[in-house]
């Protein structure tokens, strides 16, 4: 059983299956569209929750909120089914792929056979499509990946339940309804405005200012817990900023593709401006994911480091806050 499914590469997994899944059913929407609309754009530091072993970082909302947006502000119904048994799972997706459709997965990223050894770690928030199987494999659309792949069925059962946070529990996902008009100004704007109003909450663990509550928490690492600790610290979050989907640079390049289509969309020339000053920087954060990986991988020749890299993303939040103010006000 195959479906006629094309297979699109993307940045982002979440974003990409989205969009390779809309353009399946013939919508014509890009990642960064899907992104923007969908308010994928975010911040989030929580200290209590612990991913291998540190401070939980997040440059991305939780797993599905990016397509759900997307889909309820464009009048999309998408089904969302989690399982109590791999069985249950199996025979789902089997009968989806019996009638055609492209699915949905969330999975593990650790027992991902075809993703190189040092991409495999626990993070179970990757998504996939499965479009189809053979004898004894599943044919898998993963769009980070250049070409299509496969997983044999034990593989896929793997990485479907797949255990610790995050838990997938076979979740498995796709539209059933698309509707024959989109409000593509309306979806823009409400996407556009819960990224702005996320971004400039009034609370320290999302938006900018839970990005300076971690520019101040790194001058305090190494004295608290020591340098080891606090290097492990740095590098679980440029790992979560650079290797887990895009992160916080990646992300930023994203966004400001989405402006760029916004711009042409709503009509809106500021939009143009403010997406060059988005990429600028996203350009900032990955400066400051390669200094941090010049400290823990003891390289970097600067004194004082922790409190240079406090300063630099220090500095990256102020520009944000002000980036995310002129963007509010540039779609009132």
């Amino acid at each position: 059983m195959e479906t006629n499914f094309i297979h699109h590469q993307s940045a982002h997994c979440e974003n990409g299956v989205a969009s390779n899944l809309l353009k399946h059913h013939g919508i014509n929407i890009s990642e960064p569209m899907i992104f923007g609309i969908g308010s994928g754009l975010f911040f989030f530091y929580f200290p209590l929750l612990r991913v291998n072993h540190a401070p939980a970082i997040s440059y991305r909302p939780m797993p599905g909120f990016i397509f759900n947006k997307a889909a309820k502000r464009l009048g999309v119904k998408v089904k969302r089914i989690k399982f109590s048994s791999p069985e249950k799972a199996q025979k789902a997706l089997e009968e989806n792929l019996d009638n055609n459709i492209p699915t949905g997965l969330q999975v593990g990223v650790y027992n991902l056979t075809y993703f190189p050894d040092e991409y495999r770690f626990h993070f179970n928030a990757h998504n996939l499509v499965v479009y189809g199987k053979t004898a004894d494999k599943f044919l898998i659309s993963d769009p980070v990946m250049e070409t299509v792949t496969t997983l044999t069925e034990k593989e896929l059962e793997k990485v479907r339940f797949a255990k610790g946070a995050l838990a997938p529990k076979g979740h498995m996902y796709y539209p059933t309804y698309i509707p024959k008009d989109m409000d593509w100004e309306k979806a823009i704007k409400k996407g556009i405005k819960n990224t702005c109003n996320d971004m400039l909450a009034p609370v320290p663990i999302v938006g900018v200012k839970a990005i300076r509550v971690v520019a101040n928490q790194i001058k305090k690492w190494p004295v608290k817990k020591g340098v080891k600790v606090a290097n492990h610290y740095l590098a679980q979050m440029v790992r979560m900023q650079e290797e887990i989907g895009t992160g916080g640079g990646g992300f930023r390049f994203i966004y400001g593709a989405f402006l760029q289509e916004a711009a042409v969309i709503l009509k809106n020339e500021e939009l143009k401006v403010l997406s060059t000053e988005i990429t600028n920087i996203g350009d900032m954060w990955r400066d400051f994911a390669i200094n941090a990986s010049r400290v823990f991988k003891n390289r970097s020749n600067q004194t004082d480091v922790y409190n240079s890299l406090s300063d630099e993303l220090m500095k990256i939040a102020d520009l944000e806050e002000a980036f995310f103010k002129k963007l509010k006000k540039a779609i009132q």
